[in-house]
């Protein structure tokens, strides 16, 4: 739990919470998972203590601090809290009611699950949430032991988010996901470049080829096609070999790599740089720098905008390196 803890610390500790408030609300320009309408006036945990039939009776939706008397023995593998459609939306979804967070096997033993005191944790659509690996499992059980009392705030547990995005939206929506990606694929940030001859971009056609090329130079060796690059605002379009490659690349993810590709793609506006992690081409601060590449040359020639440049490097940074680690816990064992 300690090294889980950690992992998730890391990405999260520097990150100011107000500024990660703000995150939450921002438009995803490239993420095609489907959302599915949310009844957001749902913003409070649900807590059941016997199976589906008895679920659906109860509508008594109170916080317990321990476990009722009725149900003395915690370990019962029925007990379980569920959470508001508003944990994938909302800021703050009601006081921390639970005091200690552990991990166990699932029932099946085809997986592992989060456990608040003596409850199973459940999805906001009432899944049990399965996770494939104790890797990612303690990692996001960090998350939940990391709230403070005063409130569960969901913008701060980026792992349980796209745990939930892969358990429940990609298995219905997989198909829309590949092919918005894959229409997409054509205005790609790394096949655009900036015009050689343009005072106002000097520099950045130098510093794309010497940053960019070598990653260009790996799609071809690894998928037999030399990417297309250009500098129009419309963009240009790939050979069919590059695209059927890349489709048939995001057709063999599992549900929990392909909830970290799109995400990536959606912070990176790059479907390229998001497989460049995914096969492990590109570390975390290497696609980053990919991304910001010509910003930061503009910062540096024009200066840094407080409250502007440095909020959008957190906000890439969280979102980047939580899909990055989603993706790698999902894989160990």
């Amino acid at each position: 739990m300690a090294a889980a803890a950690a992992t998730a610390r890391k990405t999260l500790k520097s990150i100011n919470p107000f500024v990660v408030r703000a995150f939450s609300s921002k438009n995803r320009h490239f993420s095609a998972v489907g959302q599915p309408e949310l009844d957001t006036s749902d913003s409070s945990f649900t807590f059941s203590s016997g199976g589906a039939e008895e679920e659906e009776k109860r509508k008594d939706d109170s916080i317990f601090l321990k476990a009722p008397k009725s149900n003395p023995r915690p370990e019962s593998s029925s007990s379980s809290v569920t959470m508001p459609m508003s944990f994938m939306t909302g800021s703050i979804v009601g006081k921390r009611f639970y005091k200690q967070v552990t991990t166990r096997e699932a029932e099946d033993c085809n997986g592992w699950t989060v456990m608040l005191d003596y409850r199973t944790l459940k999805t906001p659509y009432k899944r049990p949430l399965k996770l494939p690996t104790l890797s990612l499992a303690k990692a996001i059980a960090a998350e939940w032991e990391y709230q403070e009392t005063d409130g569960i705030r969901p913008f701060t547990m980026p792992l349980m988010r796209l745990a939930c995005t892969a358990l429940e939206r990609v298995p219905l929506t997989r198909v829309k996901v590949i092919e918005y990606l894959m229409r997409k694929f054509h205005q790609d940030l790394v096949f655009c470049r900036a015009p050689g001859d343009n005072d106002l971009t000097r520099g950045v056609l130098e510093r794309q080829m010497e940053k960019i090329d070598p990653l260009l130079d790996w799609v071809e060796s690894s998928f037999g096609f030399k990417p297309v690059v250009y500098s129009s605002l419309f963009g240009g379009k790939q050979e069919d070999g590059l695209v059927n490659a890349i489709e048939s690349l995001l057709k063999k993810t599992d549900d929990c790599e392909l909830a970290a590709i799109d995400a990536i793609a959606s912070a990176a506006h790059s479907l390229i740089i998001s497989i460049g992690i995914f096969c492990e081409r590109l570390l975390i601060e290497e696609a980053i720098e990919l991304i910001r590449l010509e910003e930061d040359l503009q910062v540096d020639r024009w200066g840094l905008v407080e409250g502007g440049h440095d909020v959008d490097t957190a906000d890439l940074k969280v979102q980047i390196s939580s899909a990055a680690v989603f993706l790698e816990l999902s894989r160990r064992s």
